[in-house]
């Protein structure tokens, strides 16, 4: 099998088509679960949240005092309910960087940020973000320099964890849906900044 054959999106492919053909599904549903993912249960969730609390200090307040509360004033919390207990935010500034991790398995807001990365789940990030986490993240791009305090913070079945990203320093005549579009997944798990 070449490494073209076995790449995901192929097998994938393969797979819903075979699904379509035996009349099992049909193709506009699967497109329509594959939107609601990336548009609605995605990150877009969360960017909104940062975004709203990079624009509204009492909502920010709000959001790093307890951040289910806050996210359901978005329309979107209660779809959280049943996955999780407790969603704590953690900000990021010039001199703490906050990194999410799930030493256990791999406990994720996924109704604020949407499907967690591969990399999320693995067994590597696992413990490296706790053992070696400067090291990691720098292997992912981000050096932090010698004088950012680095906080690791564990998430459970109990606890989920969000990162709220810094604001980006040539930022501030955007609107909040143009602020959303700077926020990634990524920065919201802590191994990128704005």
């Amino acid at each position: 099998m070449t490494s073209e054959a076995a790449s995901p999106t192929l097998r994938t492919e393969a797979i819903e088509a075979l699904l379509v053909e035996k009349g099992l599904v049909e193709s506009a549903a699967v497109d329509a679960l594959v939107e609601r993912y990336e548009q609605d249960v995605g990150p877009l969730r969360g960017a909104q949240a940062v975004a709203r609390a990079w624009t509204d200090s009492a909502f920010r307040a709000r959001l790093l005092d307890d951040g289910m509360p806050a996210v359901r004033e978005l329309g979107f919390g209660d779809k959280m309910d049943g996955h999780v207990a407790r969603l704590v935010v953690k900000e990021n500034t010039d001199t703490v960087h906050n990194l999410v991790v799930c030493t256990l398995c791999s406990c994720y807001p996924w109704a604020v940020l949407g499907l967690p990365p591969a990399w999320y789940k693995s067994p590597a990030y696992r413990s490296r973000a706790v053992r070696e986490p400067r090291r990691l993240l720098a292997e992912l791009g981000l050096d932090l320099p010698p004088e950012v305090e680095l906080r690791v913070w564990d998430s459970s079945a109990e606890v989920r964890y969000l990162v709220l990203p810094q604001r980006p320093s040539a930022s501030d005549d955007l609107e909040p849906d143009d602020l959303a579009a700077l926020v990634t997944r990524d920065s919201m798990i802590g191994v990128e900044r704005l």
